[in-house]
């Protein structure tokens, strides 16, 4: 099967190419008000030549525009790790409601008890979607979820009076938040390995394990996309060596009503809502990272969380806080949002969101094992992880492999990461795409394996119909032009 690319006949020109000497975009109506003496003319300028374009050409134009970047709206994107699904439009809409949205943080509570009471309710479910019932939706990315279940870490030893306990043990797949979280925490790190098998070495961890364990960091399922088999072996040797158990649920877009980390023996995790409950993701939006924990440390949770008494709602202050870990209760939009999406669900509607992730990301990967390499060659879960090692001994390295993937309208997955595997490519598939859309990334990829040995220099010079081609990407990173130019 042989793909075609090309973009069609898009008119690109810049908009001052498309001008024609008196031709306009819009009237203006009569002035119903006194002209105004114009200020002083130092102020004023003459040399800006504006485009003269029809209003049709003006719309053109910031149509094609806007769809010169990659989203989930146009395009396939399988970025792995991050879960760039599609999000119902109806949740935005219900997050724009006048109630939800023109509200004001400072408003009396009395005069918010519908906002408090939804966010009451989305900790009630993410506790139990986690089986960890102290939520705090305080923390406004995963990093800063990350960063808040340490400093809880520290102060449930600190109230125990184990003061010894200072270091984090981070497995080497880790995201690379965990360890610059750790440190920021005031935590030494020490990492263990990961087996021939994409599992901990559960012995290496044996031997970290200590009275200096004050927590282990692990991300579920794995950045390699896998489950830990051994999950319960190793909360019992952190238990048993006195440390608490941290789960990165930066995506469980693999575990909702499957798994609930709580009766594994997770003391802590966290969330981004903005991958698993349809909110905005990337483009440097807003982001919500809930902080779930047991019923012991629930007491230690930032400041605020939403309580029932009474006589309403209240956002109220834990017993023994570690106070807050940004302004106000979070990023309320997203939970808004998040909300939405887990009530129009419901449990099964949730399980099913995991199940077609599982499906999805295991089929590629039984479809592409036989052209690439994998990471561990076993049922995953939410995404597969392939190595283009196999490739790169023919000349086409993953980046190659990536940037010819944009040919085809289809985003490049994450590359690179997890770092321990050779040329990685992280694709998760997501439960929103159906197997006609998979069936093509693997055309396609199985397509670009071919190409190696027929028209190299096709993949080599890729992409070859978006505005903007092959970078120097090192040049791009260290010099960066962050300003149009006439000649650039």
């Amino acid at each position: 099967m042989t793909i075609t690319t090309g973009a069609g006949d898009i008119d690109r020109r810049l908009l001052m190419d498309r001008s024609v000497p008196r031709r306009v975009a819009f009237t203006v109506p009569d002035s119903d008000v006194p002209f105004q003496k114009l200020p002083d003319s130092s102020y004023l300028r003459d040399d800006v030549e504006l485009p003269e374009v029809s209003q049709l050409e003006v719309v053109r134009y910031f149509s094609v525009l806007s769809q010169l970047n990659f989203s989930i709206d146009t395009n396939f994107y399988p970025l792995g790790s991050c879960t760039m699904k599609y999000n119902p439009k109806i949740n935005d809409e219900l997050a724009n409601l006048p109630g939800l949205a023109d509200i004001h943080p400072l408003q009396p509570e009395e005069t918010v008890q519908g906002a408090i009471r939804l966010l009451k309710s989305l900790q009630d479910d993410l506790g139990e979607i986690t089986g960890l019932p102290g939520v705090s939706l305080a923390p406004l990315a995963g990093a800063q979820g990350e960063y808040a279940g340490l400093l809880i870490t520290r102060a449930y030893h600190a109230a125990r009076n184990d003061a010894e306990r200072t270091v984090a043990i981070v497995p080497d797949s880790a995201h690379g938040t965990n360890p610059a979280s750790a440190a920021m925490a005031g935590l030494e790190v020490a990492t263990v390995r990961s087996d021939d098998h994409g599992n901990v070495d559960v012995e290496n961890l044996r031997e970290l394990a200590d009275g200096r364990t004050a927590v282990f960091m692990l991300t579920i399922p794995s950045t390699m996309g896998l489950f830990e088999p051994n999950i319960l072996e190793i909360i019992k040797i952190i238990h048993d060596a006195g440390g608490l158990v941290y789960a990165d649920g930066a995506n469980l877009n693999a575990l909702l009503g499957i798994v609930k980390l709580g009766d594994l023996g997770v003391d802590i995790c966290h969330s981004n809502l903005h991958k698993t409950f349809s909110t905005p993701h990337g483009g440097g939006g807003p982001g919500s990272g809930p902080v779930m924990v047991t019923d012991e440390l629930a007491k230690y949770l930032p400041k605020p969380v939403a309580e029932k008494t009474e006589n309403g709602y209240v956002l109220a202050i834990p017993e023994a806080s570690i106070g807050p870990i940004n302004g106000f209760h979070g990023s309320f939009s997203i939970a808004a949002r998040a909300y939405a999406y887990i009530k129009s669900l419901g449990l099964e509607g949730l399980q099913s969101v995991s199940e077609n992730a599982i499906i999805g990301a295991n089929y590629i990967q039984a479809k592409l094992k036989d052209k690439y390499d994998l990471a561990a060659d076993r049922y995953c879960m939410h995404e597969a992880v392939l190595s283009a090692s196999r490739q790169k001994k023919r000349g086409v390295a993953g980046l190659d492999i990536a940037k010819r993937l944009l040919d085809f309208g289809i985003h490049a997955p994450t590359m690179y990461f997890p770092l321990i595997i050779e040329e990685a490519l992280m694709v998760e598939p997501t439960e929103s795409e159906s197997r006609e859309t998979l069936d093509h990334f693997i055309a396609v990829m199985r397509q670009i394996d071919d190409e190696i040995d027929s028209t190299p220099e096709l993949i080599h010079e890729a992409p070859h119909d978006l505005p903007v081609t092959r970078l120097d990407e090192a040049k791009a990173a260290r010099k960066p032009v962050l300003r149009w130019t006439a000649e650039g």
